[in-house]
């Protein structure tokens, strides 16, 4: 009788595992089996996600739990596909979409080819009717992931002789110096940041100036790094000089200095030195970077986006039409540089009713480059983004007029070269030189941002007002954890993420 109330109470409870996982499905063509990327699954209605780069979605753990609930997915040129959570079961977790066939009563018959530059041209004539912020008071749930990755190819840096340093000392901080630097190569460091978070924003006007309101309240947010090996140069640079302080006088105070420039910060390791800091304020550097992106990717930006607002710097070509989302019909107009100041090609889905531009595909045309400074000869310094890539989609505003940015994965990437001669000076009443070494380093770094919009409500001005912001912390993890998002809803990671192991 024990025996059997002790496997009765083994199966429930594996019963109760398999039952309260979250649900991951595909997205694929019926056709070919291709997994399709970017489809837009909508939740009951209510929230909005996305499948990732693979084509993989994941749904919250109490969503999963109900069969009822209602997946609706689209994809451009795709029939749209209704099914429950317990039909995607029976599916063995799978949503197979059919392209779309035009019916030939559907499509305005004529011999005359839609002309690319008049599209464009009705395009740029929209822009503030489709994307300008109307300042209503909404809510936006949003979910944000950022991964930074810095790969150094050369790192060189010795100390051949210095006055702050014994033999021993000067032996033991090289031999520090080398394996810190054939680490960082061997290994690059890379980190991972995820957060969900309530966008709150509306804009209001005081003595005839429009004045901009936004509030953020963060529900989750953690972040997958190595704690000892960070992926900014900046903290590379801190690592570096520790490693040389710990060999230093620790009772003393230091200055660096490169070339002409010197660096106004002190450096020291002793006790009782507490080097003021400004207040690191996690919520407002996470606003900030929200609203910096949400600016920087709108389509009125004429210098992030100059292939919609710009048309006379592109060459465009009409590649044919497909349906939207919402089973409009969309041009589909492929650009690229006609003149020099132009750098990227791509393509376009425009609206046939609004000429919204519902997605843009874009790249750096091959031989260009997004910016960059070259003083390799005068300074030793060179840098330039080399990589300057995304998907932008927008959807119709559930709230009011125009298009709000529905997600994003944009992708960015620096080449950097630094050969510089560096000192460490001591703070005395004639700073004396107590280290000179030549730093050499060159390499890559990578960042890649998603964006993903799960909803937008309309909310009020006095409800803004009332909200209150709170600080908050990353949650650093070493590796991933799948059942971290397990209650919320987020972007399915890519297998990069999931394979993500802090490394000592």
């Amino acid at each position: 009788m024990r025996q059997k109330l002790i496997t009765s109470f083994l199966l429930l409870f594996f019963f109760q595992i398999a039952i309260s996982q979250s649900i991951k499905g595909k997205i694929v063509d019926s056709k070919t089996g291709e997994n399709l990327p970017y489809a837009n699954i909508k939740v009951n209605e209510s929230e909005n996600l996305v499948s990732n780069d693979e084509g993989y979605f994941t749904l919250s753990e109490s969503n999963s739990n109900d069969a009822s609930v209602l997946l609706i997915v689209s994809y451009l040129g795709y029939v749209n596909r209704q099914i429950t959570v317990g039909e995607l079961k029976n599916l063995e977790y799978s949503i197979a979409l059919q392209p779309a066939i035009f019916e030939i009563n559907e499509v305005n018959v004529s011999n005359k080819k839609p002309n690319a530059n008049e599209i464009m041209a009705n395009v740029k004539a929209n822009l503030d009717r489709n994307y300008k912020n109307e300042g209503q008071a909404k809510k936006d749930v949003l979910f944000y992931r950022r991964s930074e990755t810095n790969k150094p190819s050369i790192l060189d840096v010795e100390i051949d002789k210095s006055t702050g340093y014994t033999k021993q000392q000067l032996k033991s901080v090289n031999t520090d110096l080398q394996y810190f630097t054939t680490k960082l190569i061997a290994q690059p460091p890379k980190e991972f940041t995820d957060m969900l978070c309530n966008y709150y924003s509306v804009s209001t006007k005081k003595e005839d100036k429009t004045l901009y309101l936004s509030k953020l309240e963060v529900q989750k947010a953690i972040k997958l790094k190595n704690e000892n090996r960070s992926a900014s140069l900046e903290d590379l640079q801190k690592m570096a000089s520790d490693i040389m302080l710990k060999h230093l006088d620790t009772t003393k105070y230091y200055r660096i200095k490169s070339g002409l420039f010197g660096s106004r910060d002190t450096l020291s390791l002793r006790k009782d030195f507490k080097k003021k800091k400004k207040k690191n304020n996690q919520l407002n550097l996470s606003k900030s970077s929200l609203t910096t992106f949400i600016m920087e990717h709108n389509f009125l930006n004429k210098v992030k986006k100059d292939f919609i607002s710009q048309t006379d710097l592109y060459d465009y070509v009409y590649e044919g039409t497909t349906f939207s989302n919402s089973n409009e019909f969309v041009y589909v107009i492929s650009f690229k540089p006609r003149r020099s100041k132009a750098i990227y090609t791509g393509k376009l889905y425009i609206s046939e009713t609004d000429y919204a531009v519902v997605r843009a595909d874009y790249a750096l045309a091959e031989g260009k480059k997004a910016g960059g400074l070259n003083m390799k000869f005068l300074l030793g310094i060179k840098m330039s983004e080399n990589v300057s890539k995304g998907t932008i989609i927008y959807k119709q505003n559930p709230i009011g007029s125009g298009y709000y940015m529905h997600y994003a994965s944009v992708e960015t990437g620096q080449y950097f070269y630094i050969n510089r001669p560096l000192k460490f000076i001591e703070l005395t009443d004639d700073e004396k030189d107590v280290v000179s070494l030549d730093l050499k380093i060159e390499g890559n770094t990578r960042e890649k941002t998603e964006f993903l919009n799960i909803s937008r409500s309309e909310t009020s001005q006095a409800t803004i007002e009332k909200v209150k912001e709170e600080d908050f912390n990353f949650t650093n993890l070493k590796s991933y954890d799948p059942s971290i998002w397990k209650n919320y809803s987020s972007i399915e990671p890519i297998e990069e993420m999931k394979q993500f192991k802090a490394v000592d």
